[in-house]
């Protein structure tokens, strides 16, 4: 006879079988403690602990909730207030992975069957197919609770947007206006282990009891929790090398009339679906103007979602928030284009998957608001090549917003022209054009375009008396780089205006390089479509100036002699202390290419380039490699 017995029971003598749901709850030794339990022989399945065991080893927190039940229970026993015994199988590995399938669920109901015992759980689903196969089942209702604030709340005030704590340091928190953060102690005790245990249970029991919270993320070693306007990461060894935990939360909110350009950005935005790149560096303030904007978009009556990994937009109940769909923001798209949403904000945009997902979306007609780190409006948008089509740029974003120090400080204004690039003359080198510019003046700032088989982004109007303009450099890198295929010797290049270029080569390369009837040096002028005057050194006033990269001489110019590593990818050419800056590599002191140093103080050539080839003869004949400030 099928018995469905709700909390409140009175006592009785029984047999009981709990699943993982009710160990991890604590709600078994509450049952026996209130008497409803007592004298009951607790029959625990091997493959509970076998499951809490593997969650306890990959770091979640419910595993050793559900191990310390255990304990609870087994010191009851030793008490004499009931008989706990261990039955059943532990589960294969495929069951355990299979989990959530309910593998581990109809091993602990086939066990509850063969002892005739009562199952007990906290798991509607597993209480209904349980009731179906006949058990007796003690369903006991997940009782929430009403959490009035986490205990860490205590360490934030008005002006505090984070909260650092980690096991043997001192608290520290992030505190002041946009734009004036200060990283700061606001304790001189260094926390402990037991402080924050109780921090992090506490945080995660409030999300899971409470409707005001979810936990977004739990890996092993790293749990994310969503609650109210708090995000908190509580990272645990192995993968972090002490507990730690941060949370985080906005402290302002805004509205789109707080912001410049309120008026021109509404009519942009309401005009037709857009794509948008919110830009800025981390703390700029990024997603507070995404959530003016998506505030501003759902009141003008369009539908809006939003694409978040954690979900921590501080968005009204009128937007709804998706995170990962079966761990890909890719399905999460797919979804989203079955309901169509006028907008949606993607918050954010990082990795190339991001990107692709950012453009797919954009391109079938969805608006895209996308949050996106840099140090530059220019270089959010250039994060775009290479991951979408050149020519489809301007379809996927045509506004970028730079976002610094809370306000907005630049937008862009992003539209493709078929025509011949600012700074080349020659009518046939006219291409399609990416050119952006001042939404508030219509002055263009940049322009992105193939030229010579590579992407360059030019910017414009930087022409400053003896200082060479972007347009001037490429056009010096490539008359180099195309007479230096022909001439054996020293090679110096200097351009002059828009259109024209003196090239100086070594006495027995003239005849070389401008050909039988100038032919060859004709050919190289109308590929770069700029005059070029070839003249002996000699001829220089002064002699060799090494100007262009190819200096004999000493000073700056005579540069760093360095010594690449050759990787199974790239050839990697060390400049410590150059993070940032443009450089020359030369070998022998002839120039070879031209490369910005990354963060980590070196320069990247991808193996099997040109470029690399042309480095890696260089280091077998055994030429000196130097570094040169550009």
């Amino acid at each position: 006879m099928l018995a469905f017995i709700t909390a409140g029971t009175p006592s009785f003598d029984m047999n009981i079988v709990p699943d993982t749901s009710v160990i991890i709850d604590g709600r078994v030794s509450e049952r026996v403690v209130e008497g409803e339990f007592a004298d009951a022989t607790v029959s625990v399945p091997e493959a509970v602990v076998g499951e809490l065991e593997a969650q306890a080893n990959e770091g979640r927190q419910t595993g050793w909730d559900g191990l310390g039940e255990l304990k609870r229970l087994a010191d009851l026993a030793d008490e004499g207030r009931i008989d706990v015994e261990y039955v059943g199988r532990r589960p294969e590995a495929s069951e355990k992975h299979a989990a959530q399938e309910g593998d581990v669920d109809a091993l602990i109901r086939d066990l509850a069957a063969d002892h005739g015992a009562t199952l007990v759980t906290s798991d509607v689903v597993q209480s209904e197919v349980a009731r179906a196969k006949g058990l007796d089942v003690v369903f006991i209702e997940p009782v929430g609770r009403d959490v009035e604030a986490l205990d860490i709340a205590e360490f934030f005030d008005e002006t505090t947007m984070s909260v650092h704590l980690k096991v043997g340091a001192k608290p520290m928190a992030k505190r002041g206006a946009i734009g004036d953060m200060h990283y700061e102690a606001i304790r001189n005790e260094p926390s402990t282990e037991d402080q924050l245990k109780e921090y992090a249970h506490d945080i995660e029991e409030s999300a899971r009891a409470s409707p005001d919270g979810f936990i977004e993320i739990d890996e092993p070693g790293m749990t994310i929790v969503q609650f109210r306007e708090y995000r908190i990461a509580i990272a645990r060894p192995p993968f972090a090398d002490a507990l730690e935990i941060t949370a985080v939360r906005p402290i302002v909110q805004t509205e789109l009339d707080d912001y410049e350009y309120a008026d021109e950005l509404r009519e942009r935005l309401l005009e037709r679906q857009r794509g948008v790149l919110i830009s800025g560096a981390p703390g700029a303030g990024k997603s507070t103007f995404a959530q003016a904007v998506g505030e501003f978009l759902a009141e003008s009556d369009f539908s809006v979602k939003t694409m978040e990994k954690p979900r921590d937009l501080q968005v009204g109940p009128h937007i709804t928030q998706y995170t990962e769909l079966a761990g890909s923001m890719e399905r999460t798209a797919d979804s989203l284009l079955m309901v169509r949403p006028d907008y949606t904000i993607y918050d954010e945009v990082r990795k190339t998957d991001d990107f692709e997902v950012f453009a797919d979306m954009r391109l079938a007609g969805v608006g895209m608001i996308g949050v996106v780190h840099a140090t530059r409006a220019i270089d959010a948008l250039q994060r775009l090549v290479g991951r979408v089509e050149l020519g489809m740029i301007p379809q996927v974003v045509d506004t970028v917003v730079y976002i610094e120090a809370g306000e907005i400080e630049t937008v862009y204004d992003v539209n493709t022209e078929v025509k011949v690039p600012e700074g080349l003359m020659e009518e046939d080198l006219a291409r399609p054009v990416i050119v952006i510019e001042d939404f508030e003046t219509g002055v263009p700032e940049y322009e992105i375009y193939t030229f010579n088989r590579q992407v360059v982004t030019v910017p414009l109007g930087d022409s400053d008396g003896d200082r060479e303009s972007g347009v001037d450099r490429i056009a010096r890198q490539e008359v180099e780089r195309e007479i230096r295929s022909i001439a054996s010797g020293h090679v110096e290049v200097e351009v002059r205006g828009r259109d024209r270029a003196v090239v100086w080569v070594e006495d027995r390369d003239i005849s070389q390089v401008i050909g039988k009837g100038g032919g060859r040096i004709s050919d190289v002028e109308n590929r770069l479509g700029i005059d070029i005057d070839v003249r002996t050194l000699d001829e220089r006033e002064g002699g060799r100036s090494g100007s262009s990269g190819s200096s004999g001489g000493g000073g700056i110019d005579a540069g760093r002699s360095v010594t690449p590593e050759i990787t199974s990818r790239h050839v990697v050419v060390p400049a410590e202390g150059l993070a940032g800056e443009t450089v020359e590599v030369r070998a022998d002191n002839e120039y070879l290419f031209t490369a910005t140093v990354s963060r980590g103080g070196e320069v990247q050539v991808s193996r099997g380039s040109a470029i690399a080839e042309e480095l890696e003869r260089a280091i077998d004949h055994g030429r000196q490699i130097t570094v040169v400030p550009a």
